[in-house]
């Protein structure tokens, strides 16, 4: 999807397509704090981009142009179903990877479609014409090819990779557009001479293992187009973990708050467990700060579990040993519970009987 919390905005409110909208916080109302959850492409002309301090932005762009809007992720969680649910009239193998963004398997698709151009043209245009929105589309034989197409020429993008035009298109990328290479690999990959694609395929494979261990396995194979993961359907029998995670604006500065809420995601954690006849083994919490530090801590429970309490205990204690974060100011907290066993028994009510 194309700057997906902010279309949904716009479509909901029509009035704000020549405005440049920031999905966040105003940090003119908070006393400087927030920060940008996305924007759309008004915005971003300005240099505005995604976690980027909201106070930046009030800075890039015009007073008279710039709107605020604090993020609603129940709308934006009910229109993504909506999304999903079309992808699904095509195939089943979707993998999600977040509310805007997922990976179609159309091998062997419902439709009978032999064109997987004609499948993706076809969804486009319903999330167009049913929901009002714009996407754009990555088509090619794997999942690495069709994400770097996908983003190629947004807004409403239509990008074909054949495999006989990958390593091409590869070369003609910048590094910074490859997925997963961030900042400091970007960084050390200028050190190396590396800016395209292009100065990548020149690269010998085992000096970008050396050099980056299991991160050079994959750009060396990525450089070349090659891609072996396969779409993974969701699916409750796929799924490694099951978690919960929210930014707070403004900043958390008590350890009392910081436990309701973990509190609460454990609640909601054992509710998703018993839906599955699931019991986690690990218990995972996630911490972030003003300054974006970001800690994550795991416990291996006694037993599996299924019990809020013995998730609550567990993620209380991780979090006492990442206290500290609470003199910045937590943005983020997150927990997961993980390492699933299935409940091969059924409880059943003998009253019942």
């Amino acid at each position: 999807m194309d700057a997906f919390y902010a279309s949904v905005e716009t479509q909901r409110n029509p009035e704000l397509k020549n405005k440049a909208l920031v999905i966040g916080q105003d940090p003119r109302n908070n006393g400087g704090h927030g920060v940008v959850a996305t924007c759309n492409y008004i915005a971003r002309k300005y240099g505005v981009h995604s976690a980027m301090p909201a106070i930046k932005a009030v800075k890039l762009i015009p007073k008279s142009e710039l709107v605020f809007i604090r993020p609603d992720f129940k709308k934006y969680r009910s229109v993504s179903a909506e999304i999903h649910s079309f992808m699904h009239n095509i195939t089943d193998k979707v993998e999600s990877i977040a509310l805007d963004e997922a990976y179609l398997d159309v091998t062997h698709n419902k439709l009978g479609q032999k064109s997987a151009v004609q499948l993706a043209i076809s969804l486009q245009r319903r999330i167009r014409t049913e929901l009002g929105l714009n996407s754009s589309f990555g088509v090619s034989y794997n999942k690495f090819l069709a994400k770097m197409g996908s983003e190629y020429a947004k807004p409403f993008g239509r990008t074909v990779i054949l495999p006989d035009e990958a390593k091409q298109f590869l070369g003609m990328q910048k590094i910074e557009n490859f997925p997963g290479v961030g900042p400091k690999t970007q960084e050390q990959l200028h050190e190396m001479g590396i800016y395209t694609g292009a100065d990548l395929q020149q690269v010998d494979d085992f000096v970008l293992i050396k050099k980056f261990k299991k991160m050079g396995y994959f750009l060396a194979q990525h450089a070349h187009g090659i891609d072996l993961r396969p779409v993974i359907a969701d699916s409750d029998a796929n799924r490694k973990s099951i978690g919960m995670e929210r930014t707070y604006e403004p900043a958390i500065y008590t350890r009392d708050e910081v436990l309701t809420h973990i509190r609460h995601y454990c609640k909601h954690l054992e509710e998703e467990l018993k839906k599955r006849n699931f019991f986690a083994q690990t218990v995972v919490i996630k911490v972030r700060d003003n300054d974006f530090d970001t800690v994550t801590k795991r416990r291996k429970l006694t037993k599996p579990s299924n019990s809020q309490y013995d998730f609550y205990d567990s993620a209380r204690d991780l979090f006492d040993k990442a206290s500290n974060f609470l003199e910045k100011g937590i943005r983020l907290i997150g927990v997961t519970v993980t390492d699933f066993k299935q409940d091969e028994y059924q409880a059943i009510n003998l009253f019942d009987y």
